[in-house]
């Protein structure tokens, strides 16, 4: 496709990777990576930018550098649209696209209050911030309720799983009907590593179970529950990977290693080949997109029996689930039997010719849809 021709795009994050935060927001740069390299051509704003760069070939542009710029894209893609930065975008800026993508990953939608875990009690939630954050959700949620609806003449929602439509729709309120032919349930895609590299049983292993969380403050990731099969099985070594100061307030099994840092995908391939098996347990997901990555790489891998663990994670057969409250969880038997199966067959569910090529898809349509627009109504491109 030539220069000319190829669809412009913009994609809105309140962070990404470089400039500072290496790691933040993965997920939507290995997206664009692919939309790049299937013809699309693609620009991101970073509304926590506070100056422009390149990263991995991809242009990150800040909020004061897209005021300066004429228009010009075709699609506009929202990740984890808020009501701080995505949402006033969209009501000054909105007019500006002929199509948009607005993409659900969790948060964004959900009432803290009734959709995550009782925070850890060293994180200080107190009443006042709990009620605040309520009112807030209550207010965000509202919102999209009634702006969502105005949207859907020239916008496709995106949902990362099956789960995360059924939470949109029970914590807006709005109906299916409503929504129909207007949205789309596509997985995140497994990083590239993951998807072509493959995990070796038997190589050299540091440890017995490996733990990576980007937040071990989060009671979401069940630092707790692994602490606690740790004590419950002294005979294996555990690693737990993740910035957070849940072992500062709670002490942690002797038979646990923690390293305080973070990891990019590289360097989480590594730790992994030095390890029998993944533990990576939660009390709520969207997709559990790292959870993926590590099954898809094809090593054993424990978490929790939830649905969405059902849902995303129930084809792989090197992937056992427990229950988060379980206290007769005999976790060497567990592993036992999950080694037995390997080495398996690849799991593709979440590679990217699965998942984002469908996303790509999406773009092209909305792409041939608004110039279809335009010709109708007598402009150009």
């Amino acid at each position: 496709m030539d220069q000319l021709n190829r669809p412009r795009v913009l994609v809105l994050v309140t962070d990404h990777p470089g400039g500072g935060r290496k790691e933040s927001h993965r997920f939507v740069h290995v997206r664009d990576l692919y939309y790049q390299e299937h013809g699309i051509d693609v620009t991101v704003l970073n509304f926590s930018g506070q100056k422009d760069y390149i990263y991995e070939g991809i242009r990150v542009i800040c909020m004061e550098t897209y005021r300066r710029e004429p228009d010009g894209y075709d699609v506009l893609i929202a990740h984890q649209p808020n009501i701080r930065d995505h949402y006033r975008f969209l009501k000054r800026y909105g007019h500006r696209f002929p199509r948009s993508l607005l993409f659900f990953h969790g948060h964004e939608i959900r009432r803290f209050r009734e959709a995550y875990p009782k925070p850890y009690p060293y994180m200080g939630a107190s009443w006042v911030k709990t009620t605040a954050r309520d009112l807030y959700d209550r207010s965000k949620i509202a919102i999209w309720r009634r702006y969502i609806p105005k949207l859907l003449g020239k916008t496709e929602l995106v949902f990362v799983s099956q789960s995360m439509l059924e939470e949109f729709l029970h914590f807006t309120r709005l109906s299916r009907e409503a929504l129909e032919g207007r949205y789309h349930i596509i997985h995140n895609c497994v990083g590239r590593l993951f998807e072509e590299g493959r995990y070796d049983p038997k190589g050299e292993k540091d440890y017995d179970m490996v733990t990576i969380r980007s937040d071990l403050d989060s009671a979401t990731y069940c630092i707790d529950v692994v602490d606690r099969l740790a004590k419950a099985a002294p005979e294996l070594r555990f690693l737990v990977v993740g910035k957070g100061k849940y072992f500062q307030h709670n002490g942690k099994a002797p038979n646990i290693t923690w390293e305080d840092r973070t990891l990019d995908h590289g360097q989480i391939i590594s730790v992994l080949q030095r390890s029998r098996c993944a533990l990576m347990p939660t009390r709520v997901d969207s997709q559990g997109l790292m959870t993926c990555e590590m099954a898809t790489f094809g090593m054993p891998v424990i978490t929790s029996d939830i649905p969405v663990c059902h849902e995303v994670l129930g084809s792989f057969e090197n992937v056992a689930l427990i229950g988060n409250d379980a206290t007769d969880v005999d976790l060497p038997q567990v592993l036992e039997v999950l080694e037995k199966k390997l080495p398996g067959k690849k799991n593709d569910r979440y590679f990217s010719r699965n998942t984002t090529a469908r996303e790509v898809d999406l773009i092209f349509a909305a792409v041939g849809a608004a110039r279809q627009d335009r010709i109708e109504a007598g402009g150009s491109r």
